[in-house]
């Protein structure tokens, strides 16, 4: 049975009887109907009954059914309430603002308002650059969708959208202590969205473009990070790309072997996969080629769109055609940024000895490890409940905390690279392993390593303000 995760956990609150034996006949129910028992509490009690709280994670939503309906027919327990946790944690939104200074009479009112505020007003007005030193914009980015191609769930909308850019921004604060709003924007084309975005810019320190289909999210970043004087990072293409060449970096010293001698070939050639191929091109890896359902990008295939077309024109050095299984064989690296179970174990068997694979597709990866197991020597996915987990939470937030904090205009290649060297050092040589090419998003110390690599960066390439 697939594992259970605190995604799917219920908290059932429910009454028992107080004799031997019934809490453990409870927990035998649950757990015989898919769930995993995690925590119990006391809640009250009157002596004939007892009252808990219970927590239990399941494998999926169909199995928390399962396990609502089998608690409920324990002999001895009536179940008084079953709470979604996930669904609770969300009730009224994951954000509040808060103010950082005390009213506390009317001098402070004076001051963080009429009349006083006038004076900070005409300041900026006179020298505009100091809407940075006396704003929250120095410290706020905006987590920008238009909720085209959100997480695995697709055109889902924008008010769809607002739960994931409400998580989003939690990981900001949480991780870097940068101050994010989600921006959910009702439009109709790039060109709407790339329009409000830039009349935006007054407010905010950074934009973060967020869960925006293939291929226009190439072209919105683009002409962002053209037209605006603040840094502007899309996270599908550059978060999880860094995060890749953070882990095959250490991946290649458990190997043995060095990164620019692997031939690499990618599944997925939209925004995710574009950006791994550039990166990992960048940092030196020469034999990059991607495929996507109509098999190898090559130089010669028609009716490519422009980021696919350059796939074409610049990797993918040996002009390889056919399926993603003929392109795998003989490779040392495979990434998968494309969808659920499309290679099994006699398709990695015919990669090089000890091959690298990262299927990063979620929940479900190109290839489970436990078909991996014995024929890989590195595996990762996008999950966290496996080892090696491609998080983007390992990035972004220091990305940002670091560019905010150098005063960056953009981010740049060389700020992407840093980052990920950031990420590949926190994993110390003495716990480098198989399992662990990449640090848990929880380890101390990334989000301040990353920060200070990316602001160093932008310093040394003179983009930051007044440079």
């Amino acid at each position: 049975m697939a594992t259970a995760l605190a995604a799917y956990s219920l908290r059932i609150r429910a009454r028992l009887r107080n004799h031997p034996g019934v809490l453990g006949q409870l927990a035998t129910v649950l757990g015989e109907a898919g769930g995993s028992l995690m925590a119990i509490e006391i809640v009250a009690t009157d002596g004939a009954t007892v009252t808990r709280d219970l927590v239990v994670f399941c494998p999926s939503e169909g199995h928390a059914g399962d396990v609502a309906a089998a608690a409920k027919r324990v002999e001895g327990v009536q179940v008084m309430e079953v709470e979604d946790r996930t669904f609770a944690l969300h009730e009224g939104g994951k954000l509040d603002v808060l103010g950082k200074q005390p009213l506390r009479d009317r001098d402070d009112l004076a001051m963080a308002y009429t009349p006083g505020v006038a004076r900070v007003c005409t300041a900026i007005a006179n020298t505009p650059a100091l809407v940075h030193r006396y704003t929250m914009k120095s410290n706020t980015v905006a987590v920008v969708t238009d909720g085209t191609a959100v997480l695995g769930l697709g055109d889902i909308g924008p008010e769809a959208a607002l739960p994931v850019m409400e998580g989003k921004a939690v990981l900001f604060k949480s991780f870097a202590g940068v101050d994010a709003i989600p921006v959910c924007l009702k439009v109709n084309s790039p060109a709407e969205l790339i329009e409000t975005v830039q009349r935006m810019e007054p407010m905010f320190g950074g934009i973060n473009l967020e869960d925006i289909a293939a291929p226009h999210c190439f072209e919105i970043e683009r002409i962002l990070s053209e037209t605006l004087s603040i840094p502007v990072f899309h996270d599908d293409q550059h978060g999880t790309a860094v995060v890749v060449l953070a882990a095959l970096r250490n991946a290649a010293k458990v190997v043995g072997r060095p990164i620019e001698s692997m031939r690499v070939v990618l599944s997925g050639a939209g925004a995710a996969g574009v950006a791994i191929a550039k990166i990992l091109m960048s940092a030196g890896v020469l034999d990059v080629a991607a495929a996507d359902r109509k098999g190898a990008i090559h130089k010669g295939r028609e009716g490519l769109d422009p980021s696919k077309q350059w796939l074409a024109d610049n990797a993918n050095p040996g002009g390889r055609t056919g399926t993603l299984q003929e392109l795998l064989a003989g490779a040392d690296v495979f990434v998968g940024v494309s969808g659920p179970g499309l290679l099994g174990r006699e398709d990695l068997q015919t990669m090089a000895p000890d091959p690298i694979v990262f299927a990063l597709a979620n929940p479900v990866p190109e290839v489970l490890p436990e078909e991996a197991e014995g024929v890989v020597a590195v595996m990762a996915t996008g999950r966290s409940d496996y080892p090696n987990q491609i998080n983007n939470v390992l990035c972004f937030p220091g990305i940002f905390r670091g560019a905010l904090d150098a005063g960056a205009t953009r981010i740049t290649e060389g700020m992407k690279l840093a980052a990920a060297e950031a990420i590949a050092a926190a994993v110390p040589a003495a716990q480098l392993s198989a399992e662990e090419v990449v640090p848990s998003v929880f380890a101390p110390g990334v989000g301040e390593s990353v920060a200070a690599a990316v602001a160093a960066a932008a310093l040394a390439e003179g983009v930051v303000r007044g440079s």
